[in-house]
């Protein structure tokens, strides 16, 4: 049996899971964000995320494309005009995540390799919960995604925290996929007092100085104690095994940190 040889990745989470699966020469087209592996900066750039360069793809000749949410709906529409097979995901859970594993395997023929990285990958989130059971104290978390306007994290994100030991402040609008859905106000998180602030801006640094003085917040527990802390996008904001590894890992450090 055939399995694609040539594939596009739109965005970097599935060009990941390629390398971890010794599948990377497979890859020959990625998105301009991907940072991870490093190797795969060297393959041709054809997207942003939300924008892809339909010539670059045709030059590649790709016998599958891999995308990522209903986001990218639009920039798919080329490709499968012109007859490519397409693929795109849509997870927003950690379970979610790890199925992602599982399919990328079983498109490129590693399916057993797939589910040993996706066993890996749940058995170091195992871990990390182990040892958050013996915080003293479970922190309230804010995981900020963006600053203007305010938006609070993602499923899988939210998730993160809980498996690492705190409690997100905003548990009620984590399965909003669109980020519209997840803006707060300033007034709500104070009101919520997080010990925690998380900020991974998407596309830019986060400036947790920035973050402290906003008006009112000096009386947040987080901004009181200094516990406002950025964590890189490409670690966090990418449902892939970053976030479920690096990321993960960064999330537990600071909430160690607030909990003794």
């Amino acid at each position: 049996m055939s399995y694609p040889s040539r594939i596009v990745c739109l965005t970097e989470e599935t060009t990941e899971i390629l390398y971890l699966l010794g599948e990377g020469d497979r890859v020959v087209g990625v998105s301009g964000y991907t940072v991870r592996p490093p190797e795969a900066r060297r393959k041709p750039r054809v997207s942003s995320f939300l924008h892809a360069r339909t010539d670059k793809i045709d030059a590649l000749k790709p016998d599958l494309v891999l995308a990522f949410s209903d986001l990218q709906a639009d920039i798919v529409s080329g490709p499968i005009r012109r007859g490519y097979p397409v693929m795109t995901f849509n997870q927003r859970s950690v379970d979610e995540v790890l199925q992602a594993v599982r399919l990328v395997g079983g498109l490129v023929g590693a399916q057993a390799r797939a589910e040993a990285l996706a066993d890996r990958l749940r058995a170091g989130l195992d871990a990390i919960a182990r040892e958050a059971t013996t915080l003293p104290v479970r922190p309230r978390v804010f995981f900020e995604e963006w600053d203007e306007p305010l938006i609070s994290g993602i499923q899988w994100v939210e998730e993160l925290v809980e498996i690492a030991g705190g409690t997100p402040i905003f548990p009620e609008r984590r399965q909003a996929g669109l980020a519209k859905d997840r803006i707060v106000s300033a007034d709500e998180v104070r009101s919520r007092n997080p010990d925690v602030i998380l900020a991974s801006w998407c596309g830019k640094r986060a400036q947790p100085a920035r973050i402290a003085s906003r008006p009112g917040w000096e009386t947040i527990a987080a901004v009181r104690h200094g516990r406002i802390h950025e964590i890189k996008s490409s670690l966090i904001l990418q449902p892939g095994p970053a976030a479920l590894t690096d990321g993960v890992r960064q999330i537990a450090a600071h909430i160690r940190g607030a909990a003794q």
